[in-house]
């Protein structure tokens, strides 16, 4: 039997790679499609020798998109950007981006085509990014119609760059900082007046383990009746931002201190955030974190694909201790 063939786009990304082994693992011949194949050399070794193959397109390459996905039995597209930099801005990648690699699917009689979008996908939403997100969905189900959207929340997992990130202020940093809406309000009981600083918690998320998103996309090339319908990926527990600040201390084991941040402040401290290099925080992250990133119900999810969500408390010790302390020399033999 014929080994099928799929495109990847994005294929060196944190989901992508991830995606890219499983495949390999089950017998697909892998294209890689990525800007730069170079550097995507250490996708290689993940297949048996030919298996897995690097190669230049640019989701904004027209002709090198069509090349990508020529002769494929299906077609992956995980590119997507954070924030917007040059000429990848969320309407180039989200957009424009998205809808060139679904026509050239569509063009090049593609069976199978799997769209990366966001729980937070919105037309009407205040983010950019969310925004954007939603109008490169309805541009790949126009120009693919049977195309399947995968909506997860915020994914974790080694490479992930959401508990990583504030894993490393944590190795820095004395504080964390969780941004609320309902903060600093009094309360008053019988038994005297106090200050409710962190409110409700913050924004909810519903983190969702990587293997399970590559799992997810795996069912679906593998069965035909699972295609051609949008899903909604959430992990097994929705936690306030105070919660997951509290999971990233218990995990790395640092001291650092929890401090309320109103969104009015964290928009003034994005203004500049947002002009490094690699942003730490943009103010169109402070919009979209006013809006809970969890599944909203009404489409189907992992169990409707047969996947059991895996907890974050399962896997973050297996990579946040890296931003531990420092065990001294000789400890294990003192001990």
């Amino acid at each position: 039997m014929a080994r099928r063939l799929v495109t990847v786009f994005g294929a060196s990304g944190f989901i992508g790679r991830t995606l890219v082994r499983r495949l390999a693992q089950q017998g697909w011949v892998v294209r890689a499609a990525v800007r730069d194949p170079i550097a995507a050399e250490f996708l290689k070794p993940m297949g048996d020798v030919g298996q897995v193959t690097p190669l230049r397109a640019d989701i904004s390459d027209a002709k090198a998109v069509a090349a990508a996905v020529s002769g494929a039995d299906a077609v992956v597209n995980l590119v997507g950007v954070l924030y917007e930099s040059g000429r990848r801005t969320f309407d180039a990648v989200h957009v424009k981006g998205a809808a060139t690699v679904a026509a050239a699917a569509k063009a090049a009689g593609v069976p199978s085509l799997i769209h990366m979008s966001a729980l937070g996908a919105d037309k009407n939403s205040e983010s950019t990014y969310a925004r954007s997100k939603a109008a490169g969905e309805e541009a790949v189900l126009a120009a693919f119609p049977g195309a399947t959207i995968f909506r997860p929340s915020v994914v974790f997992g080694p490479d992930d760059d959401f508990f990583n990130r504030f894993g490393k202020m944590a190795m820095v940093s004395p504080v964390l900082p969780v941004f609320t809406a309902d903060g600093f309000k009094p309360v008053c009981t019988e038994e005297g007046c106090s200050i409710d600083l962190f409110g409700s918690g913050g924004p909810i998320f519903q983190p969702v383990y990587v293997g399970d998103v590559a799992c997810a996309m795996i069912n679906v090339l593998n069965d035909a009746r699972l295609a051609g319908k949008v899903y909604e990926l959430g992990g097994p527990r929705r936690y306030s931002m105070k919660e997951v600040m509290e999971l990233v201390v218990s995990t790395t084991g640092r001291p650092a201190r929890l401090v309320p941040v109103p969104f009015g402040l964290g928009m003034f401290q994005a203004t500049f955030l947002q002009l490094l290099p690699k942003p730490l925080l943009t103010k169109d992250q402070v919009r979209l974190m006013k809006v809970d990133n969890v599944a909203r119900g009404g489409k189907p999810g992992l169990a409707e694909l047969g996947i059991t969500p895996t907890a974050a408390e399962t896997i973050l010790p297996t990579y946040m201790k890296r931003y531990g302390k420092a065990r001294p020399a000789g400890a294990d033999e003192a001990a």
